[in-house]
């Protein structure tokens, strides 16, 4: 699956390029011309990298970027800015930027800089045996799954399953295929145990968060996918 990223700048035609020579090289995007925006839509889809100029309408770069760190610190954030100080630049990275680069920029550049973040990103995943999702995360490792960074406690079986889904996130999975891949077993059409056990953990996931992440899809199975209700 391609990466998918996220643009956050006001400037359309400078938007514009930069979503086409991201496509160009096979990224999926989407782009929000202010802050506001770009915060619903980091809220409410799963992407792999922000790119965001500072100066934006609404809400600025800055708290678009610390809104972000307050419930994920592993997505890299790329900020675009006129504003070229050390001061700038001092401030861009306390507010958790990754990443800094100057207007006017080459496109070569910044394609440089995403492709080593993302390297980096996921190498260090790996490393830490982490699965993320928007705002839910594992540690595969210590077992340990939060969601906005509170701890949820879940059953060993319970934790097969989300981990399942997450890995396989944005694509509907059948009641057969979860039986065979997360129970090891053929699934019995005339039991009930996969949406015993998909309730169990909505209602530990989903139930107190806006954003909903698993969801049926009638007559074929489930999909983890972040939707605001």
């Amino acid at each position: 699956m391609s990466a998918k990223i996220l643009i956050i700048e006001d400037d359309q035609r400078l938007s514009e390029l930069i979503k086409r020579g991201l496509e160009e090289q096979g990224y999926a995007t989407e782009v929000a011309f202010d802050g506001e925006t770009g915060n619903k839509l980091v809220q409410s889809n799963r992407y792999d990298l922000i790119i965001t100029d500072i100066i934006l309408p609404k809400i600025s770069g800055l708290d678009v970027c610390k809104n972000i760190r307050a419930t994920n610190s592993f997505i890299p954030i790329i900020m675009l800015t006129a504003l070229g100080t050390t001061d700038d630049k001092v401030e861009g990275f306390d507010a958790g930027a990754n990443d800094y680069l100057v207007k006017p920029f080459d496109f070569r550049e910044l394609h440089v800089r995403i492709r080593a973040l993302l390297k980096r990103t996921n190498s260090e995943a790996q490393t830490k045996h982490i699965f993320k999702y928007a705002d839910l995360e594992i540690n595969d490792k210590t077992k340990v799954v939060t969601r906005s960074g509170k701890e949820i406690s879940l059953t060993p079986k319970e934790l097969k399953l989300l981990e399942y889904m997450i890995q396989n996130s944005e694509r509907v999975l059948s009641r057969t295929e979860i039986a065979e891949k997360v129970w090891d077993t053929h699934f019995d059409t005339g039991t009930n145990f996969i949406d015993v056990y998909i309730n169990y953990l909505r209602k530990k996931i989903d139930k107190d968060f806006p954003t909903k992440l698993i969801h049926t899809r009638s007559g074929m199975g489930f999909i983890f996918k972040a939707e605001p209700q």
